[in-house]
């Protein structure tokens, strides 16, 4: 199972909005076949697996380690428990079970109902990591989201800056924690900021330093007051605004949606993106923002720059719930990396 989790993980960039799913076919304790899911609409890890068996007289005495539970519905593609049946395999040994409504146990079901012997729960923390993102869709329906910010030494996220102001924003990120979060917006469908952190840093929230996807821009603009001038408006990636209001006058490549102002705009705008197939959110800043998605519980990791500089004072970082523990850090140049994850998660 070790072997299909490493290769599921080979589909991060490709396999979105589908999970990460690897597969391996072992006989005689040798790998005969492995695959995994590349792409969505493409074929799934088993497909793949079965296609680079050389010779398929080996499969009736073959079993096959597979990360998540074989789909059992007809999809883009048919379904993988049937597959399994006709190529003659008689045990299947699954990672964890899959979240998705038209499977969620029917895929076992459907192969043990053809006599083939089905053991669950392998490495099955491992596994379900694996495919976190889909199952925080499936079962909380909104994105997984991720909240991320880098802070100094005292507690500060930057300088206190006004429109139009000639401070500079305090470099907090080195060169190695700067190409980690670019790699790391590869890897999540949405990029979203507030309006003051879109006026005062004009950001691209872009991928532009690794090679990857680049990911939807999202902005709250409640007001319509961001001007057309900005980056996130210059049509090299889709920007979503979300406001009350539109501004008539501006020009510009984006798509505005319209928030109540009767229920929370977060989570308006978790349902208007999941909705349209974002299962991965980057919350970006600015602490306004970081800090209600703490306050209202909507969040899954949180990724935090330490750096060794000081400001003496500035904007605070947003506030940790007391409930959180670090489970990584990671040395970044002259920065450390704590991650955070949710304990509702």
């Amino acid at each position: 199972m070790a072997r299909a989790i490493q290769l599921a993980r080979c589909g991060i960039l490709g396999a979105p909005p589908n999970p990460m799913v690897g597969a391996v076919i072992v006989r005689d304790g040798s790998i005969i076949g492995e695959g995994y899911h590349r792409k969505c609409g493409e074929g799934h890890a088993e497909v793949n697996a079965f296609a680079s068996v050389a010779n398929d007289r080996l499969l009736s005495e073959a079993r096959m380690y597979v990360t998540l539970e074989p789909c059992s519905h007809y999809g883009r593609t048919p379904p993988c428990a049937r597959l399994i049946l006709e190529k003659g395999i008689k045990e299947v040994y699954v990672g964890c079970t899959d979240p998705f409504s038209k499977v969620a146990g029917a895929g076992i079901r459907m192969l043990q109902e053809g006599g083939v012997k089905v053991v669950t729960g392998i490495l099955q923390q491992e596994c379900q990591q694996l495919i976190s993102h889909f199952s925080t869709c499936q079962l909380k329906q909104r994105p997984y989201i991720l909240l991320k910010w880098a802070q100094s030494a005292d507690g500060y996220i930057d300088n206190i800056r006004q429109i139009g102001s000639s401070l500079a924003p305090a470099h907090l990120s080195t060169r190695r924690s700067l190409l980690r979060i670019h790699t790391l917006r590869t890897q999540c469908q949405a990029i979203m900021v507030g309006t003051n952190t879109a006026l005062l840093d004009n950001p691209m929230l872009s991928a532009r330093k690794a090679d990857g996807p680049q990911p939807l821009r999202v902005v709250i603009d409640r007001k319509g007051i961001l001007p057309d001038n900005l980056h996130l408006f210059d049509g090299t990636q889709p920007t979503w605004v979300f406001g009350y209001e539109d501004n008539a006058d501006r020009k510009g490549h984006y798509e505005f949606h319209h928030l109540s102002q009767e229920e929370s705009s977060l989570k308006q705008i978790l349902h208007a993106l999941v909705s349209h197939g974002i299962q991965t959110l980057m919350v970006e800043g600015g602490s306004t923002l970081l800090n209600s998605f703490i306050q209202e519980d909507l969040w899954d990791e949180m990724h935090i720059e330490c750096s060794s500089m000081t400001l003496s004072q500035g904007i605070s970082a947003p506030h940790l719930p007391p409930s959180v523990r670090i489970t990584e850090e990671k040395a970044l140049g002259t920065t450390f990396l704590h991650v955070y994850p949710s304990v509702s998660s």
